[in-house]
């Protein structure tokens, strides 16, 4: 591992929260654990509701000066700080394989699409802020401009901690907003003091970024506490109603990405090598703990037989291991002994309900093997709930419209893939899958700064991330009106 004075000195942080300077914070101090090995690498502390209203006031304030500086400097602070994740890109990544588990492969993409996502948010201050409208009156001057939200809360979960904090903080910093970010408690470094770091580091003025850890007393602080305007969370769909709720009492905006139980489709006229390549990395990829994972492969029934046997053989050459000591290793371990126990519960009780084991299924630990099991029927867990875990669930279907009604057979709608050469008959099933995401011939993983990422139903609220959304979601339209001279009414 290289070090880097600032990004490693935990000295600085450790144990600490964030308003522009670090401060103790009044809550516990917890050890932060690398995934694989159990080692301590880390501590953080848990801020209390008077911590999060000691921050949000400072937030409030340094966001007044901050909105009035012309949009493009705005964009140069982000701007620089995208070229810092560039530089520092071995020991961020080094922080993502030790504090999730991800593989280095992920870790690296993280960085990188990060990267990326916050240079695409810093160009948003130079375009236009607003629209000149129409009007029926002559004389009249109609207009729509942007104004930022003011102070947005951003909680975030622990799968993609870097990327899905910038996903949010870089557009709403962008549009003149303030931020307080509480990172998930088992990812408090690099989803909340690295992001601080390298913003301080690019010449973020105080008090626009501020990193509150903790758990749900955290944040049902921020979503209560009257100087924050805006929440933006990511996670599970459980947790995800509980916020919408707290939100809605309060009644403020909140941005909802939450589960899904992704289809991926597979036709009969599929390349079945194509297809079980990107469909073994859809369901692997990460240890399949991406909101985004095929989490059922629907499989037409001429081909399935063929197709189980390819995806069985693909999951057995995946190399499983710690993935700090090992670069090669593909498939690291599940974030905590919970989700591990979760994941195997949901495989045994599948099985036990008559599913065929074909590949994996024997965990080691917090390490679980990529699995395939065939003979799903629509009652089993493993296609009802999203197993968030290395579990590829295959069930056949005979026609197009079983394949449609086994894909909708769910109560999320985030992504769903389909693998054809037909791309007309794949176009025609797409026309009829609840999803906010569809890729054909493509996996359900595929990720990009610029499409709209989110979902429907118990998936989230719609309101997505990315370049063609992020203005609307960070900003309030404001209506403004004029005339040269006052004008007489009738009354």
């Amino acid at each position: 591992m290289t070090q880097s004075s600032k990004l490693f000195a935990p000295a600085i942080w450790s144990g600490k929260i964030f308003d522009g300077d670090w401060k103790d914070a009044r809550g516990a101090i917890q050890e932060v654990l690398d995934k694989a090995s159990g080692d301590k690498i880390a501590e953080s502390a848990f801020a209390t509701k008077d911590d999060v209203s000691d921050v949000a006031r400072v937030a409030v304030e340094a966001q007044k000066e901050w909105c009035n500086l012309p949009g493009p400097q705005r964009g140069d602070i982000l701007r620089k700080f995208s070229e810092l994740c560039r530089v520092h890109d071995g020991e961020i990544s080094d922080w993502l394989v030790r504090e999730t588990g991800s593989v280095r492969a992920k870790a690296d993409w993280e960085v990188h699409t990060t990267a990326r996502e916050v240079l695409e948010a810093s160009t948003m201050p130079s375009f236009p802020q607003g629209q000149l409208l129409a009007t029926e009156v002559p004389g009249r001057q109609s207009i729509a401009r942007r104004l930022p939200v003011g102070v947005v809360g951003i909680i975030t979960p622990w799968n993609s901690p870097f990327l899905l904090a910038a996903r949010a903080f870089g557009p709403a910093l962008a549009m003149g907003n303030a931020v307080v970010i509480k990172p998930d408690p088992q990812t408090p470094i690099i989803g909340g003091v690295l992001p601080a770091l390298l913003l301080e580091e690019a010449g973020l003025p105080k008090g626009l970024f501020q990193v509150v850890p903790g758990g749900a007393e955290t944040g049902e602080a921020i979503i209560s506490d009257p100087a924050i305007d805006m929440i933006s969370f990511t996670g599970s769909t459980a947790t995800g109603r509980i916020v919408g709720e707290q939100a809605g009492h309060h009644i403020k905006r909140v941005s909802l990405e939450l589960g899904g139980n992704n289809a991926y489709i597979v036709l009969d006229d599929a390349d079945l090598e194509a297809a079980t390549s990107a469909g073994s990395f859809g369901s692997f990829f990460h240890q399949g703990q991406i909101c985004l994972t095929a989490g059922r492969h629907l499989v037409h029934e001429v081909i399935a037989e063929e197709y189980i046997q390819r995806l069985a053989e693909r999951t057995q050459r995946l190399k499983i291991g710690d993935p700090f000591l090992d670069n090669e290793v593909l498939i690291g371990p599940i974030i905590n002994q919970k989700q591990a126990d979760r994941v195997e519960g949901i495989v045994q009780r599948s099985i036990d309900m008559g599913a065929t084991l074909n590949a994996g299924g024997m965990r080691d630990g917090l390490y679980y093997p990529p699995t395939v099991l065939s003979d799903v029927t629509v009652d089993m867990p493993v296609f009802t709930d999203e197993i968030f875990g290395p579990v590829a669930p295959v069930i056949t279907f005979k026609t197009d419209e079983e394949a449609v009604q086994l894909a909708n057979q769910t109560h999320y709608g985030l992504s769903a893939a389909i693998q054809s050469p037909d791309i007309g008959r794949a176009m025609a099933i797409a026309d009829q899958l609840h999803s906010g995401i569809i890729h054909i011939n493509e996996q359900t993983v595929l990720h990009e700064v610029y499409g709209p990422i989110g979902g429907v139903g118990a998936s989230g609220n719609g309101f997505n991330y990315g370049t063609v959304s992020n203005a609307d979601k960070f900003t309030e339209l404001q209506w403004i009106t004029s005339r040269a001279e006052a004008q007489p009414y009738p009354f």
